[in-house]
């Protein structure tokens, strides 16, 4: 729970930095790896970020982060662009890239499709999230938490 609650006081922190540059936060995560921790805040705007994008957003949190300090731990700060093959994550996400290319990985397999399948975003609604093939013939409604990740798939 105090992950959440820290990603949260970051987050906070981050979105009217990222708006005044011209950005938006994709996402932010704090994690643990090896003995070190991890602020990674994903940042991303219309036609893209890039490394100057990146490089403002880190200097321009790092003096409120600091005065804020939302995290007791030392930590190192990331800022990076979701990339290519996004993790579609929040319902603006998904109401964003419908009709776009994805792929999905369930947690367990869905019986006839398998647990990994590539399709059309065709809609999102409560949670729900609609694919359709790309022959347009099969559909299938999976519940967003029922999938390991849902990613964009930018390479077909």
């Amino acid at each position: 729970m105090a992950k959440l609650n820290t990603v949260q006081k970051v987050w906070n922190i981050a979105e009217p930095i990222a708006k005044e540059l011209g950005l938006e936060i994709w996402d932010i995560r704090y994690v643990k790896e090896g003995a070190n921790f991890y602020l990674r805040i994903f940042i991303d705007k219309e036609n893209g970020v890039d490394i100057n994008d990146c490089e403002n957003m880190s200097r321009a949190i790092d003096k409120p982060l600091d005065e804020n300090d939302p995290i007791s731990d030392a930590y190192i700060l990331e800022v990076s662009s979701p990339g290519i093959e996004r993790q579609l994550l929040r319902d603006e996400h998904f109401i964003r890239f419908k009709g776009a290319d994805i792929m999905v990985k369930m947690i367990r397999p869905i019986e006839g499709i398998g647990k990994e399948f590539k399709g059309v975003l065709t809609d999102f609604k409560d949670g729900e999230v609609t694919i359709t093939d790309h022959s347009g013939e099969n559909e299938v409604t999976i519940n967003q938490k029922d999938a390991a990740w849902i990613k964009l798939d930018d390479f077909d």
